[in-house]
This record gives structure tokens, sequence and C-alpha cells, in this order.
């Protein structure tokens, strides 16, 4: 990475990590031509669509520690761990085609995969690093 990551949450910073996510996913897909990564605690691979850059790019960038956080795409696919599973939103544009999505977590990272409703093919959703951890949910089964 040569170019220098703005820290701020400026308009023309934020638009500079966009454009930085954006560059790093074209060069990921030229390293991954067939865009998918499989995940070691679901068994399935985790796709790579054009919707997982714009989602991805959208939200990452308004943080500098999610920013970087996707430059660890291919770690955070392999390796990330359940935690739970919610409804996707019907009315939201970008989630009307998910069944579902699966909420998961690598280190700080989240990680969101939505299940697509046509060909049950697991899409990495978005990438972003919340400023409360997310929780894991307690086990039910003892």
């Amino acid at each position: 990475m040569t170019q220098e990551i703005p820290l701020g949450k400026t308009k023309e910073e934020i638009k500079t990590r966009e454009q930085i996510i954006i560059d790093f996913y074209a060069q990921w897909i030229a390293a991954h031509p067939d865009k998918k990564v499989l995940n070691a605690a679901l068994g399935k691979y985790i796709c790579v669509k054009f919707l997982s850059i714009n989602e991805t790019y959208e939200k990452a960038a308004r943080s500098y520690e999610s920013t970087m956080a996707v430059f660890r795409l291919t770690e955070i696919l392999q390796n990330a761990a359940l935690i739970e599973v919610l409804p996707a939103k019907r009315n939201t544009r970008n989630q009307k085609q998910f069944e579902k999505l699966l909420v998961m977590q690598y280190e700080n990272i989240k990680l969101t995969v939505g299940l697509q409703r046509s060909n049950q093919d697991l899409v990495q959703y978005c990438i972003t690093v919340p400023r409360v951890p997310v929780q894991t949910k307690p086990s039910s089964h003892k």
C-alpha cells in the first residue's frame, strides 16, 4: 500500500478511504479470480460479489479501523466464526436478495455474510470494526 490512509472523518478523507477500498478489492479479485474463500467455521465458501464491494466501501470507509480491516479480507473470510443469524431486512435494497444474514467475527472485526435467496451462495456483505465489540451470544446447549 503506497497511498497514505487518512485517519479523520472529513468528507474528503472518507472519499479517499472509499477509493482505497475499491482499489484493494480490484487487486484482491485479480489475485482471486474465483472470488471466493473457504470459511473454516462454516465449512463453506464465502463469495465476494459486486454488492460486497459496494456495501463494504460505503460502511468501512467511515472509519480508519474498518478501512484497515478490509486489507485482511482473505484472513477474515477464512477464519471468522459465526456469532448469530439474523433475518434479512426485506425493505432494505441491498438485503432484499438474502434469506438471512450471518453475523461473524474475527478478532475485533465484524463480518456480515448474506445467504442469497436465489442460489444459496454465501456472500460477503460487509466488514467493519464496531466501536463496541460484537458480543458472543451465550450458548443455549449445556
